[in-house]
């Protein structure tokens, strides 16, 4: 098979097809290099990747549409619904810019076209330098589109679109609706199940024709398998049964595909550890990570490093907690990605880091990078909170790649304290938990020096192991409550006279001085550091 063409504007609106994207105004040719899709905030600054392909959600009439073409200038492109709205002002912008304007069809979801882009984008994107793709499944479903003369997907077992060729706007409504939503619609597969389609398809060797009523176009469908196993399944959009010669064109087609799926579950897993591998070299530091990040596309970007971890139920499988790890960085990954391009993500031990690139933006909002990320952080809980119970550490912004490993350390002490806090589901930046980030470390210190409490916390608790007396939790809700007798009694459910008796008894007893802030800062600090 042929190399994959690169990621064209012009090959992307070939696959696709103009049912799915139409040009409504272009600069002349569509060879601009498309580098990743980019959806368009009315409310957050332009930060556009150049080449990039952008998603006009909401954007309606001639005069937005040129000032989204202003703000997009360097894209490879911008999108918005039908019907475009294109008068001579558009035009104008389009020749400026250089970027093209295309029409969504309202049939489609803007979740289902960045599925479909980055579907298309995803090729080789580890490639070594000067390497391409070794043909993939949009390849192969292309050229057995041309032996066939018919539009063609490559399904799973589960009827989920692994690839699809161009001209699908040669097929019916129901083709349409299955490449948009990469998955074939459940009345469709109903209806195949209820005729027996799978079952004859999966039992023999040969392609099936299959008759449809009403104005969808026929199919025909061949089983992709390895041996005894059912890889997928390719199905043709076709007018009438292929000829003998087709069939057999088919048939062989079928074993190719085969092997390019089981290439790419291996592959997938070689990829995956691959990353992991670049990712960790890179927040390790040392002479190999600028190599790494070159082969990541992060070298010179400016980074912030999220650490998340999975809050594991007690008594959980060690296999499915395994599992669920993999998918949570998986998701993880999915989620940065559609921030910028260039993120990445793998799992370091039970821990799953991702680098997000973060461009300076406005000036005026410089040093908001780590809010921003922590924004990023908390949207992903938000999502993943139904199925994963998480939390997520954001490290400082580095400017550079040395910085990257300071960056890494930063996300794993805030993702320390949120564990610490027993927090649950919660997103934190190093900066607004420094201070606790530091008494852990302090108290790390301690630990290892084997030191203990002394002065007058070290009588209090001695007096409480002794005689059973609670006055260590009184003297912390005193300080708590900044010396207020009557919320700090209410939190430990006494009356305030009560409060007032053992607080005279702890400073008899451990000779603290509460006047004295030096005093009550060192006990603090100690409550702190020692856990008591």
């Amino acid at each position: 098979m042929n190399n994959r063409p690169r990621a064209s504007l012009g090959r992307i609106l070939h696959d696709l097809g103009s049912t799915v994207l139409d040009v409504a105004a272009s600069p002349g040719d569509l060879d601009a290099e498309v580098t990743g899709v980019h959806i368009h905030d009315p409310f957050d600054e332009p930060l556009v990747q150049p080449g990039a392909i952008v998603l006009g959600v909401g954007v309606r009439g001639a005069p937005e549409i040129s000032a989204l073409l202003q703000s997009a200038r360097g894209a490879a492109g911008v999108v918005v619904k039908l019907p475009v709205d294109v008068d001579e002002q558009v035009r104008a912008t389009v020749l400026e810019t250089g970027v093209a304007v295309l029409g969504l069809t309202r049939a489609a979801s803007w979740a289902q076209i960045v599925a479909l882009l980055r579907s298309l984008l995803a090729e080789g994107d580890l490639s070594e330098p000067g390497e391409g793709p070794q043909g993939d499944l949009f390849s192969l479903a292309n050229a057995v589109c041309a032996l066939l003369d018919a539009p063609v997907t490559i399904e799973d077992r589960s009827s989920r679109v692994l690839a699809f060729s161009g001209r699908q706007d040669e097929a019916d409504p129901g083709r349409v609706e299955t490449v948009l939503g990469r998955q074939v619609p459940p009345r469709y597969r109903r209806m195949l199940e209820d005729r027996g389609v799978f079952k004859q398809l999966y039992q023999g060797r040969e392609p099936v024709y299959i008759e449809l009523d009403g104005d969808s176009i026929n199919r025909v469908a061949m089983a992709v398998r390895s041996g005894d196993e059912i890889l997928g399944s390719i199905w043709a959009a076709v007018r009438e049964p292929l000829t003998p010669q087709r069939q057999r064109a088919l048939a062989d087609a079928a074993k190719i595909v085969a092997l390019q799926l089981l290439r790419e579950r291996a592959g997938a897993d070689t990829q995956r550890r691959l990353r992991a591998d670049l990712l960790s070299t890179v927040l390790a530091g040392g002479a190999d990570a600028a190599e790494a990040a070159g082969r990541l596309g992060i070298a010179t970007q400016r980074l912030c490093v999220l650490a998340a971890q999975l809050i594991d139920p007690p008594g959980v499988d060690p296999a499915r907690a395994e599992g669920d790890r993999q998918r949570f960085c998986d998701a993880l990954a999915l989620h940065v990605a559609a921030i910028h391009p260039k993120a990445a993500a793998a799992p370091v031990g039970s821990v799953a880091y991702a680098v997000l690139p973060l461009n300076p933006g406005d000036p005026s909002r410089a040093g908001d990078e780590e809010a921003r990320a922590v924004h990023v952080a908390q949207s992903f809980l938000a999502r993943v909170g139904p199925r994963h119970t998480a939390n997520v550490g954001v490290g400082r912004l580095a400017a550079s790649l040395p910085q990257v490993t300071r960056s890494r350390a930063d996300a794993d002490r805030a993702l320390r304290v949120l564990r610490a806090r027993n927090a649950t589901g919660e997103a934190a930046g190093y900066s607004t938990v420094h201070f606790e980030s530091l008494l852990l470390q302090v108290a790390d210190v301690a630990n290892a020096e084997e030191q203990t409490p002394t002065g007058p916390y070290q009588r209090l608790i001695a007096h409480d192991g002794e005689h059973g007396s609670e006055l260590v939790s009184t003297l912390r809700a005193y300080l708590d409550a900044f010396g207020d007798v009557n919320l700090a009694s209410a939190q430990v459910h006494v009356h305030p006279n009560t409060f007032r008796y053992r607080l005279k008894r702890l400073v008899e007893i451990s000779g603290l001085d509460l006047s004295d802030p030096d005093a009550r800062l060192t006990v603090m600090l100690q409550m702190r550091i020692f856990g008591q």
